[in-house]
């Protein structure tokens, strides 16, 4: 048998002799359970909510951060996709004025095939510009006019 086994064997059944040893010792003073006060419980809801605080904190400079665009990023647009299996796909990625049609698995993304000028498979300048649905048109009128109503 190797030697930690063993100690640690020997240490396993050292400890319940030991822990009722000290625990019926006799002169050691009892503890009586403390009354939980109402400033006991004002600290820990003070804690929870500085806890809470940083948390919401973090998630809120994640999204902060997340919407951020890194140079180029703009002109990068997905077109389409298309599931070829569970964890198969294949992407119609649209970067610039070229095309790039991508196959993604969970380990690996290959470009396909590279499309450009007349070979492009959707030519759609307005992927680019985002489009105005009628809400977003009327507010931009407004905001032009300076009337709600115009």
């Amino acid at each position: 048998m190797p030697p930690i086994k063993a100690l640690s064997g020997l240490l396993l059944c050292w400890i319940p002799v030991v822990s009722r040893a000290i625990i019926s010792d006799p002169t050691l003073p009892k503890q009586t359970a403390r009354v939980v006060s109402p400033t006991d419980i004002a600290a820990w809801g003070m804690g929870l909510v500085i806890v809470l605080g940083v948390f919401f904190l973090c998630v809120w400079g994640m999204r902060k951060l997340s919407g951020i665009n890194v140079s180029g990023a703009e002109k990068m647009r997905m077109i389409g996709g298309l599931s070829l299996g569970m964890r198969e796909k294949v992407i119609l990625l649209q970067v610039g004025q070229k095309q790039l049609v991508l196959g993604v698995t969970p380990g690996r993304i290959e470009t396909l095939l590279v499309l450009e000028g007349e070979d492009c498979l959707k030519r759609d300048d307005s992927l680019l510009v985002p489009m105005q649905t009628g809400f977003a048109k009327k507010l931009a009128q407004a905001l032009k006019s300076g009337h709600p109503d115009a």
